[in-house]
């Protein structure tokens, strides 16, 4: 006899409910995690978007006589316009970064806003980056159990630095973007457990940093030690990849005059000297200095012709040197251990760059910040917070008060120091590489730090 029709809805309807109930309770247990980490970064997220729109309020008021008025507008304009040939034969060197934020100089023409309302979109992904970077770093510290205070001045430096806001004021919101990056493409890669996607994200991020802005070529080096060796080559192929689909339009169009531009960026034969620099003294005063739009500027030395020819290539010699030194101490860096190495890096390129600008210690600093506070001390980032008001006295308020010859002086009072601090710490924080084998069969290495010196014993 067949099985009553009531009694098989009684048996496999209560089945498929608790089969749909099972599968409803673990889509809620994989998303709690999410909402949790959204709670508790709801109030961070929102401080750091007031943030960025109070240094865009304040910076992103008109572009009238900056960097983008004479360097991007052009290339800006041709592409709200719908002529993207024309965009990509006038990009400047940084043209990637135009690429980069292409969409976003689109958005204004859906109400018909003008040229003002596109250099302010153009700068909304390079805010939002330090925001993010911001949200990311408080959200560490939280975890760590660092105290309000702390977060709100690591937060306060990501998204509201005054340096950001000299950045923004004269036309170089790209630096906030590149640096972000950077930084971000380390902070993937901590811990031991990094996978394959953790690997290809950080090359993706490094690769679009280089494509930002040529001076991201700086934090390949600590990029790469900071990823796994099995994963290292995953890691440069995504950014090869990433940093090529930017720029390939650019050298297409132009017929290699990105490559040539660069060449000549590398190598300038330029007489652009500025005090914050460690050739300052080694020019002379002579005729009276103009700026670019003809701006005297008394007390200003004319360099030698050779530093503006060696400063660039020095910088990424010194580079490929630390790096090397790194690679050949540690097969591997810790996270911290690399956000130092990057922070040295950024700080060195200030120091030898005749260019030196306010706004070029910006990705300095926050790799400095990160650091600082991805560490184990408590207290608030101090050493990054004294690192932004001496930029801010050294760049600005002596640049009203004081000769150029005394700006020099104190840029070099404390970068100098700075800089071989941070390589003394990167030094003694650096193990020898012990040779395997060398350990009889069952002896327990201990490993000591006394001093900055490493002492080994079985």
């Amino acid at each position: 006899m067949g099985c009553p029709r009531g009694a098989v809805k009684a048996t496999i309807l209560p089945a498929i409910v608790h089969r749909r109930v099972a599968q409803v309770g673990v889509r809620e247990r994989r998303c709690e995690p999410m909402r949790a980490a959204i709670r508790e970064n709801a109030w961070c997220a929102l401080a750091a978007l007031c943030g960025c729109a109070a240094l865009a309020w304040l910076g992103l008021y008109a572009f009238a006589w900056n960097d983008y008025d004479n360097e991007a507008r052009a290339a800006v304009d041709a592409l709200a316009h719908g002529h993207l040939t024309q965009f990509l034969q006038l990009a400047p060197v940084y043209g990637g970064s135009l690429v980069e934020r292409a969409p976003f100089a689109l958005v204004p023409g859906l109400w018909g806003a003008g040229d003002l309302a596109i250099y302010r979109t153009m700068a909304i992904p390079c805010l939002l980056a330090t925001a993010v970077l911001g949200v990311i770093l408080v959200a560490g510290m939280r975890s760590r159990g660092r105290s309000r205070l702390a977060r709100a001045v690591a937060l306060a430096l990501c998204v509201a630095n005054p340096v950001a806001l000299y950045a923004l004021e004269l036309g170089h919101p790209e630096e906030l973007l590149g640096a972000s990056m950077c930084v971000a493409a380390v902070l993937l890669l901590a811990g031991e457990s990094v996978g394959r996607g953790h690997a290809v994200a950080a090359g993706v991020l490094l690769g679009l940093a280089i494509a930002n802005k040529q001076w991201a070529l700086i934090a390949a080096g600590p990029v790469l030690l900071a990823c796994p060796g099995r994963l290292r080559a995953r890691c440069l192929a995504a950014a090869v990849a990433s940093a090529a689909v930017v720029l390939a339009p650019l050298v297409l169009v132009t017929s290699g005059g990105l490559v040539s531009g660069t060449r000549a960026l590398a190598s300038p034969a330029s007489t652009i000297f500025q005090p914050w620099q460690a050739w300052w003294f080694l020019g002379h005063h002579g005729a009276l200095v103009h700026g670019a739009f003809g701006t005297p500027k008394p007390g200003y030395r004319t360099g030698p012709a050779w530093t503006g020819a060696v400063s660039h290539p020095l910088i990424i010699t010194v580079s490929l040197a630390v790096t090397l030194w790194l690679w050949r101490s540690r097969r591997r860096l810790s996270e911290r251990d690399a956000l130092l190495a990057l922070a040295l890096l950024l700080l060195l390129r200030c120091l030898l760059d005749t260019w030196d600008a306010v706004y070029y210690p910006l990705p300095f600093l926050l790799a400095l910040l990160a650091w600082e506070v991805r560490g184990p001390a408590g207290r608030p980032p101090v050493l990054a917070l004294s690192g932004t008001v001496l930029v801010w006295l050294s760049f600005h308020w002596l640049a009203l008060h004081a000769s150029a010859d005394v700006q020099a002086a104190s840029f070099l009072a404390w970068a100098l120091p700075l800089a071989a601090w941070l390589a003394w710490r990167l030094r003694s924080a650096a193990p020898r590489r012990s040779v395997v084998g060398d350990a009889p069969a069952g002896a327990q290495e201990i490993t000591v730090s006394a001093f900055g010196k490493l002492v080994r014993t079985s």
